[in-house]
């Protein structure tokens, strides 16, 4: 699944990505922390992953493995 990030704080390193259709989907420092990212940038465009339950495990770039 692909979203684009809506809002980032680098902070809490926490934020929400808007889905294709339109979802607004919260995302935890967790989630990004999995990722190896340093920093995200508003719009630019991400690959989500969610487990079983619907809660967001990574954060990735859509080129990253």
């Amino acid at each position: 699944m692909q979203g684009t990030v809506a809002t980032y704080d680098a902070s809490t390193r926490s934020g929400v990505l808007l889905l294709d259709d339109g979802t607004e989907l919260a995302f935890p420092a967790r989630a990004f922390d999995a990722s190896g990212l340093r920093l995200l940038r508003l719009g630019q465009r991400v690959r989500i992953e969610r487990d079983a339950a619907g809660e967001v495990i990574r954060v990735s770039l859509p080129t990253m493995a």
